[in-house]
């Protein structure tokens, strides 16, 4: 199991040379800029997605809310939890990075001696991803697109195959996914517990938004007029 892929003479070299093989006729700011990119600027794109969604749901407001930002509480929990997971898979596959392994890589980052399945970047991006598509379907599917991103990057460094990206992605969605259920059980009750405090409302809905409403402009106008035509 040290290695999965020593031969060029496969699919999944073959792709890391042609993706890696952008980087050689791309601009060298370019370079650059894929390296933030694939090493911090998706990360940080993933936080700041997810506290955009919190910030519109809890404007929002509705029954649902506490459930939404259980979910979105779970997304960076279950990031955490899915890069604890991988630990004992990297021990055991033991796969080298792409480049010890195959010459003429072109090597964005350095100081990358640690094994490469599965990549922690795209089983962070996913699982962030994922939770983020339990709690907001919109949200998630650009959560989804960064991922993507991230492992495309990940491959244009020179610092994973292709599959070690596949199998972040997997093993980022499946313990997003299939721990779901018990972490939604665990954490709706305690969001629904802050939204009924006095200090700790604001956090599941914005000041003003009363508990099983929604902010919609004019709906509390056509409510009005509903039952005034009921009262009629």
């Amino acid at each position: 199991m040290a290695v999965l892929a020593e031969s060029g003479s496969n699919p999944d070299v073959d792709l890391l040379y042609d993706i890696n093989g952008l980087a050689k006729d791309a601009p060298h700011w370019f370079d650059r800029v894929m390296e933030y990119v694939g090493e911090y600027g998706i990360l940080l794109g993933m936080v700041l997605l997810i506290l955009w969604c919190w910030w519109a749901g809890r404007r929002r407001g509705g029954e649902d809310a506490a459930s939404s930002v259980a979910a979105l509480v779970w997304a960076p929990l279950a990031a955490a939890l899915a890069v604890l997971v991988n630990v004992p898979i990297r021990g055991f596959v033991e796969r080298p990075r792409p480049f010890r392994t195959h010459e003429g890589l072109e090597v964005l980052v350095s100081g990358k001696t640690d094994y490469s399945f599965v990549s922690d970047h795209a089983t962070i991006t996913m699982a962030m991803a994922a939770g983020l598509f339990v709690a907001n379907r919109k949200f998630g599917l650009v959560g989804i697109a960064l991922a993507l991103l991230e492992g495309f990057c990940r491959v244009y460094m020179g610092v994973h195959y292709p599959t070690d990206v596949i199998g972040g992605f997997a093993l980022g969605t499946a313990v997003t996914l299939l721990l779901s259920p018990l972490a939604m059980a665990l954490l709706t009750p305690v969001m629904k517990a802050v939204e009924g405090s006095s200090k700790g409302a604001w956090i599941v809905r914005a000041r003003g938004v009363e508990r099983g409403t929604s902010v919609i402009p004019g709906a509390r106008q056509e409510a009005a007029a509903s039952e005034r035509d009921l009262a009629a």
